[in-house]
């Protein structure tokens, strides 16, 4: 496995997005078109964080962010989000 390059500044975190899931309970195959953009996701490396705020979330957390929230990247064959610490909901 290769080492990640990407150093998150300030008080941003970098998210590898769990997909959705392309089952339903019952074994129906939902269709790309109908998938949800996910909504959880692992962080995967955070900032030092700044002054006035402490990062929270530390690499390995799942965690739950907003649906409209960062900005999808591409690194090395996979898809990340980069957003600001304060755009996590929750960690879980």
């Amino acid at each position: 496995m290769s080492e990640l390059t990407i150093k998150p500044l300030g008080t941003r975190v970098l998210v590898l997005p769990i997909e959705a899931e392309t089952k339903t309970a019952s074994g129906i195959i939902i269709p790309d078109a109908a998938k949800e953009k996910p909504l959880q996701g692992e962080v995967v490396a955070v900032g030092n964080g700044t002054e006035g705020e402490k990062m929270e979330v530390k690499v390995g957390d799942k965690v739950m962010y907003g649906k409209y929230t960062g900005t999808e990247i591409s690194h090395q064959g996979k898809d990340y989000l980069i957003m600001n610490q304060s755009d996590i909901l929750a960690i879980v």
